[in-house]
């Protein structure tokens, strides 16, 4: 891990020109410098792949798997290498066990993609798919606690849920929600996509059954990348592909393949085919070891004055946002009657501003690179666009 962290803010590690105000990491973050060598160095390794062995498939997953295990509180073990969120999300809901009649919970307007599998699970097994309305003082937490204690409606058997809404940053503490989940036998999915990285996370203390988080937003590494946490006794289950190099004694071979059905130990049962990517592994690596270097407690209190200052200033215009003992630090949320905010990040975007437009709402999702000044910019150019 790096022995050093830069300082945050406008840095010559990100490539962000001056007149650029970047605030769109819940989209996609730009890679700095270290993540971009780790992949030119993969795409050189490429091209001379005579100076590849064996252990080449191996040396660089088992060093991904390691670091992004220290990222949440995990053992290596624990570490799936898959190539999306959904890619997690179908896996947990193709080992997890649903009941018919029982309910699959999500919430309301949260991301389709993990949510489409409970959906045709949902449909296959006759279990329920139901979504959580959006509660009006985005209390998610207590909504969720009260639908598993109420026994009027159908019991729930899975929770697929975010650390926060990706809209509009509001929290939910799944520390809480695991407890209660406990009381009622209900299984808890989580997906991290909007949180790791970003603020601190433990399987230890939320002990999920799964787990997954992208790498190409808050992790500063590439597209296509994802990791999958699976809770020691769900690590022998089914994984989505079948293939070689998961099986004990892969990694040996050297010129017969035989018809091993024993899985490598823990959850490397779930890699997807094809994991080696003398690309994207190293980037995620390099990425990880950025973040852990500098700590997600460090990233989320620096990150979390910038969005406070949003949200006051942003009231001061008419427009609403979850409490701050509610939100996320790194993800607010701007809603305002009447306001068109797909038009309000176009018109944004046309000075430089870069924000995104979801339900409704102006998502801002500043980064390390971004710094009290962009922050100013951003709410200069939407008191114009108002």
């Amino acid at each position: 891990m790096a022995s050093q962290s830069p300082s945050f803010g406008r840095s010559d590690l990100f490539d962000i020109p001056a007149d650029i105000t970047y605030l769109n990491a819940a989209s996609l973050s730009p890679i700095p410098g270290p993540v971009r060598a780790a992949g030119e160095h993969g795409v050189a390794r490429k091209v001379t792949p005579w100076t590849f062995s064996r252990a080449s498939f191996y040396d660089i997953v088992e060093e991904a798997r390691t670091e992004a295990a220290a990222l949440v509180d995990a053992q290596p073990r624990d570490i799936a290498i898959v190539g999306s969120a959904s890619y997690g999300i179908a896996t947990s809901a193709r080992n997890l066990t649903v009941d018919p009649g029982k309910v699959v919970l999500t919430i309301e307007e949260e991301h389709p993609s993990p949510v489409y599998v409970w959906i045709r699970l949902a449909a296959e097994t006759g279990a329920i798919h139901e979504e959580l309305p959006r509660p009006s003082d985005h209390d998610w937490t207590a909504a969720i606690l009260a639908r598993l204690q109420d026994r009027s409606r159908p019991e729930v058997g899975v929770l697929s849920l975010t650390p926060l809404h990706w809209n509009d940053g509001a929290a939910l503490d799944l520390v809480a929600i695991r407890a209660a989940a406990d009381e009622v036998g209900a299984q808890l999915v989580v997906d991290g996509t909007q949180s790791i990285g970003a603020r601190p996370f433990s399987v230890r203390t939320v002990r999920p059954d799964y787990l997954v988080f992208p790498t190409y937003k808050w992790l500063l590494g590439p597209y296509g990348l994802a990791f999958l946490y699976a809770d020691p006794d769900r690590q022998s289950g089914v994984p989505l592909e079948e293939h070689t190099f998961s099986r004990v004694g892969a990694d040996l071979i050297t010129d017969r393949y035989e018809r091993e059905l024993t899985f490598m130990d823990g959850a490397r049962r779930y890699d997807m085919g094809e994991r080696s990517n003398f690309v994207t592994l190293p980037m995620a690596i390099a990425g990880i070891r950025l973040i852990r270097a500098w700590g997600t407690e460090r990233i989320a209190a620096y990150l979390a004055p910038l969005t406070t200052r949003i949200a006051e200033r942003a009231a001061e215009l008419g427009f609403s946002s979850p409490p701050a003992a509610r939100r996320a630090g790194h993800i607010i949320g701007l809603r305002k009657p009447g306001f068109d905010a797909g038009a309000a990040a176009a018109k944004l975007a046309e000075r430089k501003i870069y924000v995104s437009s979801r339900n409704g709402a102006i998502r801002v999702a500043p980064h390390i690179y971004n710094d009290a000044a962009d922050i100013e910019r951003f709410l200069e150019g939407l008191s114009a666009v108002v």
